[in-house]
């Protein structure tokens, strides 16, 4: 069974190769609405930067989803 982390780094090459990025919530607080969630935000030079302003945006409209859900939008882009 895969590790939590090589399963992350799998999606994330996923990600990559359709022409996005997957990013993770930076809170820390077990009780926030986006802890644990990711997003796929476009691979540009602006979100590739530290601190960049659209997956902290897409978190803030409520667009996180687990890696699970994730991985099922990967799959529906092939």
């Amino acid at each position: 069974m895969p590790t939590p982390h090589s399963r992350e780094d799998r999606v994330r090459r996923a990600a990559k190769r359709e022409g996005y990025l997957l990013r993770k919530s930076r809170t820390r607080t077990v009780d926030a609405d986006d802890y644990g969630m990711y997003v796929l935000v476009s691979d540009t030079a602006g979100n590739r930067r530290p601190g960049a302003q659209e997956p902290i945006s897409a978190f803030r409209r409520g667009d996180g989803q687990p890696l699970d859900g994730i991985e099922q939008e990967l799959h529906a882009l092939r």
